[in-house]
């Protein structure tokens, strides 16, 4: 991905974060502890006691499947939990990843901020562990600088209601997690470095692969699953030889880890990144920047102008690019269920404060794309002012996240000989409840409370991340939105899908709109609405434009 392309990306993502905000959801709703014995789970580290809820769900909170990267272990691949006597009780969430305050759609449960992050939750509805149910396993989105296994939109208690055993995972994210540095090569016993967050979910998933049938799970039916950051660990993890065989299904909801520009970079190059931070920050050595406060650590590296953290070609997670990988056919070959959003991005972050109009756009995209414009006004073309907006909005959804998705699915469909569902979620947010006052909806799905900001204009589809609530059935613990019985229609259809797609590698059932795969040049896909309906792909030719732009630097 060349410079450019990485600033655009930049923007974009600067694009989604919201200023002061107030969260989106509520508190977890009450539940009914119970002490019993029936509660308790053995796993191969010791006894974990969680708590049953309301609805007979067994949640199991904040269980531990690494030891804390804390001291020497910073910067370390996630090394083994060690056991403990007794019962743990596993009732309250364990602390999120080292993060800033961001995104305004994330609202936690989790026991503060800490760098002894590694902690997953679990949420079954089997009463023994034998009864072999199939897994979810989901990964936050965030950008890699945010996000929490304790968000109540990815609860997993609703998933559970339908037969599944349900997981969300924390990982490191940002300077803790894809920091890269020649004294970290050095050490490791991989000599490689980088990649921590995506070594965590890896080490999620061997525990899971251990740990899961105590609780009534099937360790050889584990789906995984994301949204944005986590879609695009999705693709990560089916990418990395560590992880490929850990899984039966995967699910990604915009985003994936093929020819974007959060693409793993040669190892040479990120550690010369790291060493270039170290020096911004005074630390001349590994011992230097280990000692370092990690609250000190996350504000330097949160400072405007640091750059991101990506990942690395470390010839252990990624021996190469996963786009070569799935060009191959070595991926994880499953079941791919994946698509994106009808707004991923607004026209706005392309035209900034000025007018959508035909003028304007033309002068932009020749500024973006110089002696290839006029191939880009080809395939987004706007004939007049009006149909501006809504064409430059899918030039830059498809810039930010759409292309990578779309191109990961298309490699996968060619070579993995499984089968890819492919869908366009395009329900739109209803409005905000009164209680919000004059908040505005923030780009990331958040709220925006300041009197003297311009409200801004209505969505036209659905924004990056509005499909999670729906999709996991978690409407209700989002307070923000005024969500009607077509809503709550959407999420059933939705929440179906992938109930089915998670027990069997195919979201059809017979009450359901049928879901044809993607296959070919003519792909069917489901476009997911109050009227649920498969259409024809019209628009490859953007996508394989994309591709020319992706590889002609």
């Amino acid at each position: 991905m060349n410079h450019r392309l990485n600033k655009i990306f930049l923007l974009l993502l600067l694009a989604v974060l919201v200023a002061p905000t107030v969260g989106a959801q509520t508190k977890s709703k009450a539940s009914g502890a119970s002490t019993s014995s029936a509660n308790q789970v053995k796993t191969a580290n010791g006894l974990v006691e969680g708590t049953r809820e309301k609805s007979g769900i067994r949640s199991f909170k904040g269980v531990p499947f690494a030891a804390p990267p804390v001291g020497d272990l910073r910067w370390r691949e996630p090394q083994p939990v060690k056991n403990w006597q007794g019962v743990r009780k596993a009732t309250q969430f364990g602390p999120r990843a080292m993060q800033l305050p961001v995104f305004g759609d994330m609202n936690f449960r989790s026991n503060g901020v800490s760098e002894d992050c590694l902690y997953l939750n679990v949420w079954t509805p089997a009463k023994t562990g034998k009864e072999k149910l199939p897994v979810l396993v989901y990964f936050y989105g965030g950008g890699f600088i945010a996000g929490d296994g304790s968000e109540p939109r990815y609860d997993g208690e609703s998933m559970a209601q339908k037969g599944i055993v349900a997981i969300t995972v924390n990982y490191r994210l940002g300077v803790f997690g894809f920091f890269a540095h020649p004294e970290l090569t050095q050490e490791s016993p991989y000599k490689g470095s980088g990649n921590y967050g995506f070594l965590d979910q890896s080490a999620a998933l061997r525990w899971v692969k251990e740990n899961i049938a105590a609780f009534g799970g099937d360790p050889a039916r584990v789906t995984i699953a994301g949204e944005s950051a986590g879609s695009i660990s999705v693709s990560a993890q089916m990418a990395s030889p560590l992880s490929k065989n850990l899984m039966a299904g995967a699910i990604g909801e915009s985003g994936a880890l093929v020819n974007s520009p959060f693409d793993p970079v040669p190892l040479a190059e990120a550690e010369q990144n790291g060493v270039k931070f170290a020096s911004s920050i005074g630390a001349t050595s590994l011992a230097q920047l280990r000692a370092m406060d990690a609250k000190q650590l996350l504000n330097e590296a949160g400072k405007p102008g640091m750059g991101r953290f990506v990942p690395t070609l470390d010839g252990y997670f990624f021996p190469k690019s996963p786009a070569a990988v799935f060009a191959a056919g070595e991926q994880a070959k499953v079941p791919l269920l994946a698509g994106w959003n009808s707004e991923e991005m607004t026209y706005r972050a392309l035209f900034g404060q000025d007018a959508p109009t035909k003028e304007n756009y033309t002068k932009l995209v020749q500024k973006l794309y110089g002696p290839r414009a006029e191939n880009v006004l080809k395939q987004y073309a706007a004939a007049s002012d009006a149909e501006v907006a809504q064409v430059a909005t899918d030039l830059s959804g498809d810039r930010f996240i759409a292309y990578s998705t779309w191109k990961w699915m298309d490699l996968h469909s060619k070579t993995s000989g499984k089968p890819v569902y492919r869908y366009l979620y395009s329900r739109p947010r209803p409005e905000m409840v009164p209680e919000m006052g004059n908040a505005t909806a923030g780009l990331a799905g958040g709220v925006v409370k300041d009197s003297n900001a311009p409200k801004a204009p209505p969505a036209t589809g659905a924004v990056h991340s509005a499909e999670i609530e729906y999709a996991m059935g978690n409407l209700a613990t989002n307070k923000v939105f005024a969500w009607t019985p077509e809503d709550y229609k959407v999420s059933k259809t939705m929440q179906e899908y992938f109930a089915n797609f998670i027990k069997t590698g195919n979201p059809n059932s017979g009450s359901l709109p049928k879901w044809p795969t993607a296959t070919g040049n003519a792909v069917q896909y489901q476009v997911i609405d109050v009227n649920t309906k498969t259409v024809t792909e019209k628009n490859r030719g953007r996508y394989l434009l994309m591709d020319e732009l992706n590889t002609k630097k």
